[in-house]
């Protein structure tokens, strides 16, 4: 086994990329396929036979809700998907309700304070939810319901994994394969299957180093394997195949964390001119049963 640390240059590819896509980009992303229709919920709150088959399928499916869900109402439908996995992050527990719900309120300009950035005007790096947790405790859905869009042009990102992988090499995806975050608890390769499907279980750190260790029998290098992550931020951020959620109030969006990286567009949050506008989204993170 290899251990080593991969840290960002100034001129990789994807630190260009990311750039254009997440803080400097003002075009609107196209939308998901289906999401200019998103399918009513249910008289009773269940999740229609034809969008379940949507998110098997698809990996994501929208719902159109007259006005958003209260709390008992929000936490009931994750449970139709699996178990709500509980918020424990000190950091984000002032925004926490009923312990499974995360308030994603836009109150702060952006911010180098990492904590305090999925509350601000930040964008968010792309990344697969809880990605150096074991497998057991990465969810398997992500919820996400708008209360309110606010005023900035900040849109949720979705970057297909599929296509991330297709544009690797062979040699690469097996690096990847063999390589995971250097962390307790036996968190999962950067990358697996589930059927033929490939899954990654990465996030990008940006300019915080990355520890990782590396096993496989071929005496992989510690250069190789700072390649191949190279290679995966730079296919994550390539534009093709992007697409992003424009927010409305009662847009209701599951999100398959085997299928989709997901990120934030920067957005505008005003610190001299509070307004009720604020960008407000609630989050569950669903563990399969």
């Amino acid at each position: 086994m290899i251990e080593g640390s991969f840290v960002e240059r100034a001129t990789d590819r994807h630190v260009r990329l990311r750039r254009h896509l997440l803080r400097d980009g003002r075009q609107a992303l196209p939308m998901p396929a289906g999401f200019d229709r998103p399918f009513p919920l249910g008289l009773d709150g269940e999740l229609p036979q034809h969008a379940l088959a949507r998110l098997r399928n698809r990996g994501a499916v929208a719902l159109r809700l007259d006005e958003p869900l209260p709390a008992h109402r929000f936490t009931a439908l994750g449970a139709r998907l699996g178990h709500a996995i509980a918020e424990t992050d000190p950091a984000v527990l002032p925004y926490v309700e009923n312990e499974v719900i995360l308030n994603l309120v836009s109150r702060h300009p952006e911010t180098d304070d990492v904590a305090v950035q999925p509350f601000a005007g930040n964008f968010l790096s792309l990344h697969s939810e809880s990605s150096g947790q074991p497998l057991p405790r990465q969810p398997r859905y992500i919820v996400l319901m708008c209360h309110e869009p606010g005023e900035g042009t900040a849109q949720t990102v979705l970057v297909p994994m599929e296509a991330v992988a297709d544009r690797l090499s062979d040699r690469q995806l097996a690096v990847l394969s063999h390589t995971r975050y250097q962390r307790a608890g036996a968190p999962s390769a950067i990358l697996r299957r589930v059927g033929v499907r490939p899954v990654f279980s990465f996030r990008d750190f940006m300019a915080q180093p990355l520890a990782w260790c590396h096993q496989s029998p071929d005496g992989t290098g510690a250069d190789t394997v700072d390649a191949a992550i190279r290679a995966l931020l730079a296919a994550m951020y390539t534009p093709d195949g992007v697409v992003g959620v424009r927010w409305q109030r009662g847009l209701l969006v599951v999100i398959d964390n085997t299928f989709f990286f997901h990120g934030r567009t920067a957005g505008r949050v005003s610190a001299t001119h509070p307004t009720p506008r604020r960008r407000h989204l609630q989050r569950l993170r669903i563990a399969e049963v």
